[in-house]
C-alpha cells in the first residue's frame, strides 16, 4: 500500500474499466517513469476530449460539432437506423463498411440489476426520429449478451406496431461478447444476414 499522490493516482486508475489494483500500479509507474512531457500530453488530451466531446444532437454518437459527420453525410441510406448500445459500437460496424444507413445511440442496455430500466435510454428520442415515416428499417444491434437481447426484444415489441421493418443482427456474433471486440468479418457477416423481429 502507497501513500499520498501515488496511492491516489493508483486509486483513479483503478476506477476505468477493465484497470484492476495490479494494472492501475502498473500503469501509475509508468506513468512516473515518462518524461513529464508525455504525461502533460495525455493530460492535455483527456481535459481536451473531456470539454471538447458531445453528443450529437440527433443520434447521441461523440461529436465535436451538433451533429455527427455520419448524420451530415446525405449520401447515407436515410430509410435505415441502426440502434446500438454505446458510441463505440457505431465504431465497430462502420469498420465493417458493410452498413450505409444511420444510427441511433440508446446510451446502455436495460439492466435491472443495474437499476437502468428504459427510461433511462434513449429511446423516446428513437421514437420522435421514427414519426416523420422516412424510416423504414430499424437495425436492433445491441450486443449478443442478456441486457442486449432484453433490450433488443423490447425494442421489437414497441416498434413493431409502427409497421417498419426491425430486424436483429444474425448470428455469428459471440453470446455474452460485445460488439466493440467482433472482427470487421464477423460483425459484417452478422449483418449481412441479419433476420426479422417478430412483430
Amino acid at each position: 500500500m502507497y501513500e499520498g499522490p501515488i496511492q491516489d493516482l493508483i486509486g483513479e486508475l483503478s476506477r476505468l474499466p477493465g484497470i484492476g489494483p495490479k494494472s492501475a500500479q502498473r500503469i501509475a509507474f509508468f506513468l512516473l517513469d515518462e518524461e513529464l512531457e508525455a504525461v502533460t500530453s495525455l493530460a492535455d488530451a483527456i481535459l481536451r476530449a473531456k470539454r471538447s466531446v458531445r453528443f450529437c444532437s440527433i443520434c447521441f454518437n461523440v461529436t465535436e460539432d451538433e451533429v455527427c459527420r455520419i448524420c451530415r453525410d446525405q449520401r447515407r441510406d436515410r430509410s435505415q437506423i441502426c440502434v446500438v448500445e454505446e458510441s463505440k459500437d457505431v465504431v465497430a460496424v462502420e469498420r465493417t463498411r458493410e452498413y450505409k444507413g444511420l444510427y441511433h445511440v440508446l446510451g446502455g442496455s436495460i439492466s435491472p440489476i443495474d437499476n437502468r430500466g428504459p427510461a433511462d435510454l434513449r429511446i423516446r428520442e428513437l421514437l420522435l426520429r421514427l414519426e416523420d415515416g422516412e424510416v423504414a428499417e430499424v437495425i436492433l444491434a445491441t450486443n449478443p449478451n442478456t441486457e442486449g437481447e432484453v433490450t433488443a426484444t423490447y425494442l421489437s415489441r414497441l416498434l413493431g406496431p409502427l409497421g417498419l421493418d426491425v430486424s436483429r443482427l444474425a448470428s455469428g456474433l459471440p453470446v455474452g461478447g460485445d460488439l466493440e471486440y467482433a472482427d470487421e468479418i464477423t460483425l459484417g457477416r452478422a449483418f449481412a444476414g441479419r433476420r426479422q423481429v417478430g412483430a
